[in-house]
């Protein structure tokens, strides 16, 4: 008889929050949701004040070449702006901690790295008490000692492509340049090579389509050392093909999962595989996590339209001024100004679910 081995699960609580630094990117990637909102740069003429009562009609695509995929229908009715180490910034992290006992923030953009005054945000967060992690395309390798210096704890490098070929064929068509997607994948080289020796912990998060992507991922973890997580993300679109890819992987590389983690009150998960080597391979998952009352009434509450799910609080810094939080990038119509949201409806539902679920996850064990 064989026995098969129990794979212990952790539960975690979610502790930690977005924030959108900046909006710039070099990068013109068709899947991009720009976190909810639309692409600053070819928008700046629509919108004058902090917030308007309705959604204008954004435009997507434009002189820039990039994407946001739901602003077009999401009901976004501001624009991004730079995130300034002030104490503005700092007052909404902690009106946030005060009620959810935040403990870490992830920088996103855009490209965070591409934002002027990076490591000094970094140093911010920092001595105020939180661990700060960002996920970056690697298109600026002189921010990361900067701000590593300043107490970078992580990034989460998101690799579309290990050739130029790859990386351009998810560029604008406008923009599918080889040459251009070779510098990109020199600058991401420099910039993992700069976390790595800065003593930042780097992981590479990277989608698998299907089996043709099977080769890519073999690829990148010859090329990178072992130093480097790998965090293999499964495509929603693609359904049971993603998935049944990533297996093929961990197969090919006869690893075996030695760790759950889920996390309560977000749709967040993930499995630790084990290689022979006892380097370890990360599968990042999503599980179908809905809000029971804000979720409940939403039309786009079914496995087609919301496969994310749940997926956490974002912070923005709105253009004229203010910070917004927002829960869900495909409703940006319930993004509200930080002080009304922590003293809002949604804000305690978000809070009484992650503590129910905590409970009932750690129940379940």
């Amino acid at each position: 008889m064989v026995t098969v081995p129990v794979v212990p699960t952790f539960v975690e609580k979610d502790l930690s929050l977005r924030v959108k630094v900046g909006d710039a990117c070099g990068l013109t990637c068709t899947f991009c949701h720009n976190e909810g909102v639309p692409v600053t740069s070819d928008n700046r003429n629509l919108l004058i004040s902090p917030i308007k009562e309705s959604a204008p009609i954004w435009k997507d695509g434009g002189k820039s070449g990039r994407r946001s995929i739901y602003s077009q229908k999401n009901g976004v009715n501001f624009l991004s702006d730079l995130v300034e180490p002030d104490d503005e910034f700092v007052a909404a992290l902690n009106m946030i901690r005060e009620v959810f006992g935040t403990t870490e923030i992830h920088l996103t953009g855009g490209e965070p790295t591409l934002h002027p005054r990076v490591a000094e945000i970094v140093r911010v967060a920092t001595e105020n008490g939180f661990v700060v992690g960002m996920t970056s395309n690697g298109e600026n390798p002189k921010a990361i000692p900067s701000s590593a210096a300043m107490g970078l704890d992580r990034v989460n490098f998101s690799i579309f492509g290990t050739t130029p070929q790859e990386l351009a064929e998810v560029q604008n068509e406008k923009f599918r340049n080889e040459k251009l997607a070779a510098v990109k994948l020199r600058s991401l080289a420099r910039s993992i090579d700069a976390a790595l020796s800065n003593g930042v912990k780097a992981s590479a998060n990277i989608v698998v389509l299907n089996h043709d992507h099977i080769p890519r991922v073999h690829r990148l973890l010859e090329q990178y050392s072992s130093e480097l997580s790998v965090r293999l993300l499964n495509s929603l679109d693609d359904g049971q093909a993603s998935i049944d890819a990533i297996n093929q992987i961990f197969a090919d590389l006869n690893a075996k999962p030695v760790a759950n983690y889920v996390t309560a009150g977000v749709s967040g998960a993930r499995t630790v595989y084990e290689l022979p080597d006892k380097r370890r391979i990360q599968f990042k998952k999503i599980r179908t996590v809905r809000l029971p009352d804000t979720c409940q009434g939403c039309s786009l509450n079914n496995p087609i339209d919301c496969q994310e799910g749940y997926y956490g609080m974002r912070l923005y810094k709105s253009m004229g001024g203010g910070y917004i939080v927002g829960i869900c990038i495909q409703r940006m119509d319930l993004a509200m100004p930080v002080v009304e949201f922590v003293n809002s409806l949604q804000c305690q539902e978000v809070l009484d679910f992650r503590e129910q679920e905590y409970k009932q996850l750690n129940a379940a064990k």
